[in-house]
């Protein structure tokens, strides 16, 4: 009987323990139904995104330009309306029935300088040209006549009979005050091209390179902003859309850009282009010297502008102003530091610029400066940049 009891008792607890785990069962099917479903789904759309063609990618939505493209956008649209594209042509007349050919000789870059229709470009964009068209960035066109020419500075002014409203004229900016490393852009018409920009740094300041004539153009920007055949005559700009140069040539043994890129500086452009629109030719007071260049006066700390060479028959080279030279044993002798015109106060070659053209070619001045130490003054009269 006991063993009966045990036996009917052990049934039950196995009865209970299966009801148990059945009821159990149920409630993790239950609570668990949501999860499933949501994890079906999910597997069902990623079953789906894989249907797409892997050759293909999805395209991503549109993203906020950025405030540098924005200014960048913004820089081209304001100066392209200054700048303009040049294309020259010679005439040649046959031989033998005489007849007359006009033919494309050359094509290039400029802008415009005043409302008055002077355009800039290089001298070597348009030497030799029997012709020369200005096409405006309302794509009109216009024949150019020829108001100065300056080869030994690689500048040319022309001139335009076009409407004043149709003209926007360049900003300007300094050359004095640029750095290694400042943004820069370049609109230009290279191969034809018209409208191209393109951007870079300034590489390097204070290069000096050789004109058609043969004669140095120095304290150049080398920039390298991309500048093929077709960008020379074209304007360099600072981030503010201000002419800081014209491109003038390229390092290059292919003939395309590889980089290295050269601009006349502005400060030069703008003294020289203000001569040839009132006289037709470089007619500004010289003293007959080349200076340091501003980056590397900026680099000592120097104040003044230094002497780096004395022109041969100048009223420097009258009066026995110094040169910066190498002595015997290849060591650099500093020339004179001019620190002072009369009553101007000489910090910078900017400053002598400017002391100067407030006098005219035969006017007598003092020209105040530091020979070793030492503080000296000479007299001298200026001669004409037409002479130089």
């Amino acid at each position: 009987m006991k063993k009966l009891n045990l036996l009917f008792a052990g049934v039950l607890i196995l009865i209970g323990g299966i009801w148990s785990g059945i009821w159990y069962s149920n409630q993790i099917n239950d609570n668990g139904y949501d999860r499933l479903e949501v994890l079906t789904d999910y597997q069902s759309k990623q079953q789906v995104k894989t249907q797409v063609p892997k050759s293909k990618r999805e395209i991503d939505p549109v993203t906020t330009v950025t405030d540098i493209e924005t200014a960048t956008i913004q820089l081209f649209e304001d100066v392209s309306p200054a700048v303009c594209f040049i294309n020259t042509s010679k005439v040649s007349q046959d031989y033998w029935n005489r007849s007359i050919t006009e033919r494309p000789s050359g094509s290039g870059s400029g802008f415009v300088w005043d409302v008055n229709g002077h355009i800039v470009t290089n001298f070597h964009v348009i030497q030799g040209a029997s012709k020369i068209t200005i096409t405006l960035s309302d794509m009109s066109s216009w024949d150019a006549e020829v108001v100065g020419l300056e080869p030994n500075k690689d500048l040319a002014v022309l001139r335009i009979n076009a409407p004043k409203n149709i003209l926007t004229a360049i900003k300007i900016g300094s050359s004095d005050d640029l750095k290694v490393g400042q943004s820069v852009f370049a609109i230009g018409n290279p191969f034809g091209l018209d409208y191209t920009l393109t951007t870079g740094i300034i590489s390097a300041l204070g290069r000096e390179i050789k004109s058609v004539t043969g004669r140095p153009i120095k304290d150049v920007i080398q920039t390298d902003a991309a500048i093929n055949p077709g960008n020379s005559g074209g304007p360099l700009l600072d981030a503010s859309g201000r002419l800081i140069g014209v491109n003038t040539m390229i390092y290059s043994p292919s003939g395309a850009s590889a980089g290295i890129g050269f601009s006349i500086p502005v400060d030069e452009v703008n003294w020289v282009v203000s001569d040839l629109v009132k006289y037709g030719e470089l007619r500004r007071p010289v003293l007959g010297v080349s200076l340091v260049s501003s980056q590397y006066m900026r680099q000592t700390g120097m104040i003044g502008a230094l002497i780096l060479e004395v022109t041969e028959g100048s009223p420097a080279s009258a009066v026995g102003l110094h040169p910066t030279e190498r002595n015997r044993n290849g060591r650099i002798e500093l020339g004179d530091l001019i620190v002072g015109i009369n009553d101007d106060i000489i910090k910078s070659n900017n400053d002598l610029f400017l002391a100067i053209e407030k006098y005219a070619p035969g006017d007598k001045i003092t020209v105040i400066f530091k020979r070793n130490g030492r503080d000296k003054a000479v007299e001298l009269v200026l001669d004409s940049s037409f002479k130089i």
